[in-house]
């Protein structure tokens, strides 16, 4: 009984730092609870302990909750101590600069993506600067699909209906809607060697994206994506398959420094913990 108590107050801490994620202005108690889905008291109680820890924090004017940096500050440290993307960011700039466009990479965690690192390669007109704080669709994105292309048909559909088919809202008006259609997309991706997007991700959006690997061999797990975004205006079909070549290089290049990242990663001492 006491364990079931205590896994019910972890997952509604962790619905309140969502919640509060969502909301760089803060937010009231009672909106907060409301949106989390919790009790008031609850709420209250809850936030007095995140205050406590230090990764909430109330206005002194319009006593609206908020985040600290502190989660912030833990994600920079888990990410300095795997050295992503110190390792990974160079390849990166290089696609940035190359394309002219915005460029990501998301990493597998377990049965889904995380966005890493970003590069912004467009220097004049319309620029695309999404948040990296999204989760990474895997259904309706360039990023998931190329990723799930490299699964077994069964595990990636699995995957996709295990999280739902759904679309969130915001997204763009050709973004998948059912299995039968994600399960061509896939295929068109396998056959391509990468992933595209016309709408879907976000209105007005297109990408490619493509899978690089944990080491130099077609059959090695995918160990993320990487992809290009951009305006409509200018990533045109044509301008999308220009933009291939560049994708399948930078792909190359991050699957021959995967394996100096996982040497390192064993190599590197235990973080110290949070003070």
């Amino acid at each position: 009984m006491a364990e079931a108590v205590q896994v019910a107050n972890v997952d509604r801490s962790l619905r309140v730092l969502e919640t509060l994620a969502g909301a760089p202005g803060g937010l009231s108690l009672r909106a907060l609870a409301d949106a989390a889905g919790l009790p008031k008291s609850a709420a209250h109680r809850l936030l007095h302990t995140l205050m406590l820890r230090g990764y909430v924090h109330q206005d002194k004017q319009s006593q609206d909750y908020c985040l600290s940096l502190k989660l912030a500050l833990l994600g920079f440290r888990f990410l300095d101590a795997r050295r992503l993307p110190d390792l990974l960011q160079g390849a990166l700039d290089g696609l940035a600069r190359a394309s002219g466009e915005y460029c990501r990479i998301a990493i597998v965690e377990g049965e889904g993506l995380a966005w890493i690192a970003r590069a912004q390669g467009a220097r004049m007109g319309l620029r695309y600067d999404p948040p990296m704080g999204r989760e990474v669709v895997l259904h309706a994105t360039a990023t998931g699909k190329a990723w799930l292309a490299t699964l077994p048909e069964d595990e990636a559909l699995r995957l996709v209906r295990a999280r739902g088919l759904v679309t969130p809202e915001g997204f763009g008006a050709n973004a998948v809607r059912s299995l039968d259609a994600l399960a061509t997309h896939l295929a068109h991706a396998r056959e391509q060697g990468y992933a595209v997007a016309h709408e879907e991700g976000e209105p007005g959006i297109a990408a490619i994206a493509r899978a690089f690997r944990t080491h130099d061999d077609p059959a090695a797990p995918a160990a993320g994506t990487v992809s290009i975004a951009g305006p409509l205006t200018r990533l045109t079909p044509a301008r999308l398959a220009e933009l291939v070549p560049l994708l399948v290089a930078a792909t190359a290049e991050l699957t021959s420094l995967w394996p100096v990242h996982r040497r390192q990663r064993s190599a590197s001492p235990t973080p110290q913990s949070f003070a």
